[in-house]
């Protein structure tokens, strides 16, 4: 069974940092592409960044794009989401995301529907 299971959310004012991880387990988490999505108020569910299975591809969301960075462990199953000059607009439940079953993932897929299994959020809030 899949797992995904994110950390590190939390209250930091505007230009602060911030990271986030997540924990998974379940396929061979070294064949898969991972991804991390956000979610505010009242908004559909965005994309944020995606990784490679070897990490060796990134892909950004414009908005995060020189501010936040992907990377993963595949020692530790961990794909983590570092986050800097955050601003209010980052405000937002963050999911971590791994493929549909029998898919590996593509670093370059956007939408959420391209992506299976869902962590259970991490609250991230930036205060002005």
């Amino acid at each position: 069974q899949v797992q995904l299971v994110e950390s590190g959310g939390g209250l930091v004012q505007a230009g602060g940092s911030l990271g986030l991880s997540c924990s998974y387990s379940g396929r061979s988490f070294t064949n898969l592409a991972m991804a991390w999505f956000r979610q505010a108020p009242g908004k559909d569910r965005d994309f944020v960044a995606a990784i490679s299975t070897s990490g060796t591809y990134t892909t950004y969301s414009d908005s995060v794009k020189g501010r936040f960075n992907i990377s993963r462990d595949n020692t530790k199953n961990t794909v983590s989401l570092q986050m800097s000059s955050l601003r209010p607009e980052d405000t937002a439940v963050y999911y971590c995301a791994a493929p549909p079953a029998g898919r590996t993932g593509r670093s370059t897929n956007r939408s959420p529907s391209q992506w299976g299994s869902w962590g259970q959020g991490t609250q991230v809030t930036v205060s002005s």
